[in-house]
């Protein structure tokens, strides 16, 4: 859940590491204090993810967690993003998060987030 403060001019993000794709997704399934858009790390098998409903992966490696169909033409991040009930921003965070722990991302992530750049 994201929450913007009022005071300060930030935002808060909630990170839920798992020993296995599979307890990540479980855990999505039953723990409410997981909310949709919140960034899923499942160090041991190099794995990057979003959680929703059908939780996915951001990462080329998805182990439990769903891959994303490739992008329809001209589908943009925001079509995506908005389909799966998540933001931009959750997108991008899982993202950078994985880059910094040097896992590959979906290529098929990596060009939609290319294109939202630009």
């Amino acid at each position: 859940m994201l929450t913007m403060s009022e005071r300060f001019a930030f935002t808060t993000r909630r990170h839920h590491a798992f020993a296995s794709t599979g307890n990540a997704y479980d855990a999505t399934q039953c723990d409410e204090t997981i909310q949709t858009g919140d960034t899923l790390i499942v160090l041991a098998e190099t794995v990057v993810g979003a959680a929703m409903t059908w939780p996915f992966a951001v990462t080329t490696a998805q182990g439990k967690l769903h891959a994303l169909s490739a992008p329809r033409d001209g589908e943009t991040l925001a079509d995506l993003a908005r389909s799966l009930h998540v933001s931009v921003d959750d997108f991008e965070h899982a993202a950078e998060i994985a880059r910094r722990l040097g896992f590959p991302l979906d290529p098929q992530v990596e060009r939609l987030l290319a294109r939202s750049a630009r």
